[in-house]
């Protein structure tokens, strides 16, 4: 699970202290959960609530007080001043975490929540989780399979021309009298425009894989201002709070992906005599969508020193697809399920409930759903290998075919050299 005390951001700025009526000067900070504020003299932290406790985030001012932020915490208003950068980029940052938790499944009184959390729920959580990787992997997967079909069909194309051009030069090649080299590519000729016809089918409409609010930055701007960010299987796009599209990177734009902790990232295309397109991303659901991109952009993305716990935590089951899927998707269980026990047999499904039953009082309930949702990672892992076989075909193929038309473009080289 994520840790919940880790700092997302922290702001130097002044807090209000009503028993002592001044201002006490030091640094803000944001939690997954929770907002504090700690004192830069004594240290003491003077300020801990929890994010599902607010009521209102307001920037406000009078002739006293300028340029000020407040936080109404129940029947509490903190007053929140001096704000570096600047108020905008801290309100805008505060309310987009405060609104994506009252919007979570975990709603109000998340806190409580987690404290009566069984090893079930857990158990039942994660595996959930992995199903979600397994089939974002599966649509990736898809639409690079689609790509090797069009490669094949594109190959197949070029075989065809190179055997139209095959007969043009061996009829150029052939002497004056020989009464049928008219006759010999007229045919072939006929068929072209349906072969152009097959390969200029226009691209299948691509699916969304996800698609999270975020918070953005665009270079070393000050400013911040909220937006979207969706992630499709042949890139990235980002996109203001209207749905005006900001920015799209294709896969083969970006350079690299640095995530910054498990909230924070930032995506980068560099130029040569220009400045790098750069955008940084802020998002409290942007956990559930490093997986995703660390699927898609393995060689691109590096995970800095305050993410590094993260990526050991959500690995993506892509990493063992090599090996074997299943395992990677029943190993999360941690030693709940027997690992003795035949995963596809009917006993050895079974067995795993009942382990599951016995350990850390699993309820009957989850012990099913968790069953079920084996059987669902099961089926997914075994299409996506399935696929992965299929695409080291496609490549084995391909890679052929490209050699064959490599030595027939430089055999008709030759040929056209001594023709001319």
């Amino acid at each position: 699970l994520m840790n919940k005390d880790i700092r997302i951001h922290s702001w130097p700025c002044s807090y209000y202290l009503d028993t002592t009526k001044q201002w006490v000067s030091g640094r803000l900070s944001l939690t997954p959960v929770a907002i504090k504020f700690t004192a830069d003299k004594t240290g003491e932290l003077l300020v801990d609530f929890h994010l599902s406790s607010i009521s209102e985030i307001k920037k406000e001012s009078s002739n006293l007080i300028f340029s000020s932020l407040t936080v109404l915490e129940r029947s509490t208003k903190h007053w929140f001043s001096s704000l570096q950068p600047n108020r905008n980029v801290v309100f805008n940052i505060l309310e987009h975490f405060w609104r994506e938790q009252l919007l979570s499944s975990q709603g109000a009184g998340a806190e409580a929540a987690s404290l009566q959390s069984t090893k079930g729920k857990e158990l039942t959580g994660l595996l959930t989780g992995s199903q979600k990787r397994l089939e974002d992997t599966a649509k990736v997967l898809h639409y690079q399979g689609e790509q090797f079909d069009n490669i094949m069909r594109g190959l197949n194309k070029i075989e065809g021309d190179m055997d139209v051009a095959d007969r043009l030069l061996t009829e150029l090649e052939s002497p004056s009298w020989w009464p049928f080299s008219s006759k010999l590519w007229k045919a072939p000729s006929e068929n072209k425009p349906k072969e152009t016809a097959a390969v200029s089918d226009p691209k299948n409409q691509e699916g969304i894989l996800i698609g999270i609010p975020v918070i953005i930055t665009h270079r070393t701007d000050s400013n911040v201002k909220p937006g979207k960010l969706t992630l499709f299987a042949s890139g990235l796009e980002i996109s203001d709070s209207s749905g005006q599209v900001i920015h799209r990177f294709e896969a083969r734009d970006v350079d690299d992906i640095r995530v910054h902790t498990p909230y924070e990232i930032s995506v980068r295309q560099r130029f040569i005599g220009k400045p790098d397109t750069s955008f940084r991303l802020l998002s409290a659901k942007m956990p559930e969508a490093i997986p995703i991109l660390e699927m898609q952009f393995s060689k691109k993305i590096q995970f800095l020193e305050d993410a590094l716990g993260f990526v050991g935590a959500t690995k993506s089951p892509q990493v063992d697809l090599g090996t074997s899927v299943w395992q990677a998707a029943t190993g999360l269980l941690g030693g709940v399920v027997q690992p003795s026990s035949p995963v596809g047999s009917r006993e050895g499904m079974d067995n795993d409930q009942a382990q599951l039953q016995k350990q850390e009082k699993i309820s009957q309930e989850e012990a099913k759903e968790l069953k079920q949702i084996l059987k669902k990672l099961k089926g997914l892992a075994l299409e996506t290998e399935a696929e992965l076989e299929r695409q080291d075909e496609a490549l084995d193929s391909i890679t052929s075919s490209v050699e064959c038309a490599t030595l027939s473009v430089h055999k008709h080289n030759r040929r056209i050299k001594r023709l001319t």
